[in-house]
C-alpha cells in the first residue's frame, strides 16, 4: 500500500463514499466475537481498530480462503492454528520504506534535529521512538539522520533508538538489518556506502551502530509508551484506530514526549481535533510539538512560566477538589514561601501532611531528603520562570527510593514579594527501573560481542597455522611420490582384502540403519514430552530443542541448536540457571528441588517455570552435558495495561 492508497483509505474509513454496507445485528455479533477470540487467544487486541477497516480486511482473507460468515470463520481459526499467520498478514499492512516522503525527511534532517539537539548539553543522551516500525527502514532511516548530524561516535555514545510493532514477524525481519540493493536506492548519494556493508548480494546495516537500535513488541493499545522522549516516530498508524483509540494513544504519546519533543506523524493523518495536545511546527510535513500546558478548556498553551491568570475564575471548591484528587503530588506555596496546600497524593508519596501546611517550605524535610530541590524553587522565585528537575531521587524509607521528574511553576504574585509557587511531582521510578534494565541487557550483549571478537581473532590465527600447515605438505608431497611405487607392489595384497573391506561395509550400514532409527525414536520420546527438554554440551551449546520449548520459547529447533544458550533470545531470566547447570557440569550432584522462576513466554504472558536439571553422563561416567526440564504453568498476562 502506498501513501496515497492509505489516504484513501483513511478517507473511506471516515465515513465519506465507498464505505461497505452496515453489517446486520446477527453479523455484528459474530464479528466481536471473532475479535474477542484474537484478542483472548493470541493477544492481538483489534478492538480499538476502526470497524470499517479490519472488518474489510478479515472480509478479504475470508474470501481467500472460501469463507463466508464470521461464525465459520472463527471456526477455521480454532481447528488451523497456521491460518493465524496468513490473518495478521492480511490485517497488519506492513508498508515501510527508508525515508518515504523526501521532503518530510529533508526537513527532518535540516531543521527539526539541529533544533532538537541545540539546546542540550554535549553528552546529554538523546531518546527516539520509532513506533510501528515494520521491517525497520524508518528505525535505521533515523539512526542515519542523527548520525549524519552528530557524527558517527557521538552518535554511538549518546543516541538510542527505540523500535517497536506489535508484529513478531516483521520484528524478526528488523532485527536482521539485511536489505537488497533496490531498497536502499532512496538514500542520500554516500550513505549506502557509509552505513552498510554488502553481504553477497545484499547490504546489512553496519553492526557498531545498530547496537544503538533496540527492537521490541509494543501494542499502542494495549502497552505503555516509552518515555522521555526527545523524537516520536508514529506514521500512517493512528489513522487505522477509531477516534476514541487515536484520543489514548495520543494522550500517551503526549505524556511520553519531552518538554520539547517533536511528534512527526505520516501524511494522511492530521490531528484537527487534537490542537490541546499538540501544536503545529510544519502541518504540511506533519511535525507537531507537545503543548507545554493543556488548560481545562482543552487548548494547547504556551511554556507554564508564561501562564496567566484568567479573568474568568473557576468555581473555587471544584478548583480544590480536582488539586486534591491530582494523581500527580502537588505543593502550592505562598508569596510569604509558606506552604498553602498539599494534596493526597503528596501525602502519600512525599508524605507532607496536613501538620506541614503553614510551614515555610525550606524548613521542610523533603527540601533537605530531595538533592537540588530547595535551589530550584530559589531559582524560580528569582527568575519567575518555570524550571524541570529530572529523575530526582527521594528516599521514602530505608528500603524504598522513589525518583520524580518535578516540575516548579511560578505563579501571580507581586514584584517585591515574589511570587507563589506550584510544584508538581511526577512519579518516574517504573521507567528508571526499566531503563537500568535496558542499560544491563545492553551491556550484556556489548559483553558477548567482545567474545565473539575474541573467537574471530582466534580463528584469524588459527587461519595463519594453516597456512603453514599447507607448505609443509606441499614438501611432503614430493616424498610421496617416492612411496608410488611401493604402493603399486601392495596393491594385489589391497585386492585380498577388499572383500572383508565389503563385508565391513555391509555392517556398516546396518550399523548406520540402527543409529537412523534411534535418533528418530529419540526425536520421537522429545516430541512427545509435554516438558520442554533442552539439552546442551559442557560448553553450553544447545544439542537438542523439543517441540514442547518451541512452544514455550517461539524459536525452533534448527534456530536453537549449535546456539550457546545463554545468548538465546527467550523471557528467561539466564543469571539464575548459569548456576545450577554449572553445578551439574562439575558432577556436584542434581538439586532435588527444581528452581522455581517467572519468565515470559513466547506469546508475551508471564508463566511460572519448574526447571530442573540432569547431567548428560558420557561413556566416562563424568558429565559431557545437561539435560534442562522447563515444566510452565501460566499465571496471567504479561503486557501493561
Amino acid at each position: 500500500m502506498t501513501d496515497d492508497d492509505a489516504e484513501d483509505e483513511y478517507a473511506t474509513e471516515s465515513g465519506l463514499p465507498g464505505d461497505r454496507p452496515a453489517l446486520t445485528p446477527a453479523e455484528e455479533v459474530e464479528f466481536e466475537a471473532l475479535l474477542s477470540f484474537l484478542k483472548e487467544s493470541r493477544g492481538f487486541d483489534f478492538t480499538g481498530y476502526k470497524r470499517s477497516s479490519i472488518r474489510r480486511r478479515v472480509t478479504r482473507r475470508m474470501q481467500q480462503v472460501d469463507v463466508a460468515t464470521f461464525a465459520e470463520y472463527l471456526d477455521l481459526l480454532q481447528v488451523d492454528t497456521e491460518e493465524f499467520t496468513q490473518l495478521f498478514n492480511t490485517v497488519l499492512i506492513n508498508v515501510t520504506g527508508f525515508l518515504r516522503d523526501t521532503e518530510a525527511w529533508e526537513e527532518l534532517a535540516e531543521q527539526i534535529v539541529p533544533q532538537l539537539l541545540a539546546p542540550k548539553p554535549r553528552g546529554e543522551a538523546v531518546r527516539v521512538w520509532s513506533a510501528g516500525c515494520a521491517s525497520g527502514e524508518e528505525a535505521y532511516g533515523l539512526a542515519m539522520v542523527f548520525a549524519e548530524a552528530l557524527g558517527i561516535e557521538e552518535f554511538r555514545a549518546r543516541v538510542k533508538v527505540y523500535a517497536t510493532d506489535v508484529d513478531e514477524d516483521a520484528l524478526a525481519a528488523a532485527r536482521q538489518a539485511t536489505y537488497a540493493e533496490k531498497e536502499l536506492a532512496a538514500l542520500p548519494a554516500g550513505w549506502r556506502e557509509r552505513y552498510f556493508e554488502r553481504t553477497g548480494s545484499r547490504w546489512t546495516f553496519r553492526s557498531d551502530l545498530r547496537r544503538c537500535v533496540i527492537f521490541g513488541r509494543n501494542d499502542l493499545v494495549q502497552d505503555a509508551p516509552i518515555g522521555r522522549l526527545d523524537l516520536l516516530v508514529c506514521r500512517n498508524t493512528l489513522m487505522y484506530l477509531n477516534a476514541e483509540t487515536q484520543s489514548r494513544v495520543l494522550r500517551r504519546f503526549h505524556f511520553a514526549l519531552n518538554t520539547a519533543g517533536v511528534l512527526f506523524l505520516g501524511k494522511a493523518e492530521m490531528l484537527l481535533s487534537h490542537g490541546r495536545l499538540f501544536l503545529p511546527v510544519d502541518l504540511k510535513r506533519r511535525f507537531f510539538r507537545k503543548a507545554d500546558q493543556v488548560d481545562p478548556s482543552g487548548r494547547g498553551v504556551g511554556p507554564v512560566g508564561r501562564l496567566q491568570a484568567s479573568s474568568a475564575v473557576a468555581d473555587p471548591q471544584v478548583e480544590d477538589e480536582a488539586l486534591l484528587f491530582s494523581p500527580l503530588a502537588t505543593l502550592v506555596v505562598t508569596a510569604d514561601e509558606v506552604v498553602a496546600t498539599a494534596n493526597r497524593r503528596a501525602e502519600a508519596q512525599l508524605g507532607v501532611t496536613s501538620r506541614e501546611i503553614g510551614r515555610r517550605f525550606t524548613e521542610l524535610e523533603l527540601c533537605h531528603r530531595i538533592a537540588g530541590l530547595r535551589s530550584s524553587y530559589e531559582d524560580v522565585r528569582r527568575n519567575r520562570t518555570a524550571l524541570w528537575q529530572h529523575e530526582a531521587e527521594f528516599a521514602r524509607s530505608s528500603t524504598e527510593t522513589l525518583y520524580f521528574d518535578i516540575q516548579v511553576v511560578p505563579l501571580q504574585g507581586q514584584v517585591d514579594t515574589g511570587p507563589a509557587v506550584a510544584l508538581f511531582f511526577t512519579d518516574v521510578t517504573r521507567y528508571r527501573r526499566m531503563t537500568g534494565e535496558l542499560q544491563a541487557a545492553h551491556r550484556q550483549v556489548e559483553t558477548a560481542y567482545e567474545e565473539l571478537q575474541s573467537t574471530v581473532e582466534e580463528l584469524e590465527t588459527t587461519n595463519e597455522e594453516l597456512q603453514s600447515t599447507v607448505e609443509e605438505l606441499e614438501t611432503t608431497n614430493e616424498e610421496l611420490q617416492s612411496t608410488v611405487e611401493e604402493l603399486e607392489t601392495t596393491n594385489e595384497e589391497l585386492q585380498s582384502t577388499n572383500d572383508e573391506l565389503q563385508s565391513m561395509n555391509d555392517e556398516m550400514r546396518q550399523r548406520t540403519s540402527q543409529l537412523d532409527r534411534a535418533n528418530d525414536f529419540l526425536e520421537s520420546v522429545l516430541g512427545g514430552l509435554r516438558t520442554a527438554v533442552v539439552v546442551v554440551d559442557g560448553e553450553l551449546i544447545v544439542q537438542a530443542w523439543n517441540s514442547q520449548a518451541d512452544d514455550l520459547w517461539g524459536l525452533r529447533s534448527d534456530e536453537a541448536v549449535g546456539q550457546h544458550l545463554l545468548n538465546l533470545d527467550i523471557g528467561l531470566a539466564t543469571d539464575r540457571l548459569r548456576p545450577l547447570v554449572r553445578e551439574v557440569l562439575h558432577g556436584d550432584g542434581v538439586r532435588e528441588d527444581p528452581l522455581r522462576v517467572e519468565a515470559i513466554n513466547r506469546r508475551g504472558r508471564t508463566v511460572q517455570l519448574s526447571i530442573g536439571v540432569s547431567p548428560l553422563v558420557g561413556r566416562q561416567g563424568r558429565p559431557d552435558g545437561a539435560i534442562i526440564l522447563m515444566d510452565q504453568r501460566d499465571v496471567g498476562s504479561a503486557h501493561a495495561r
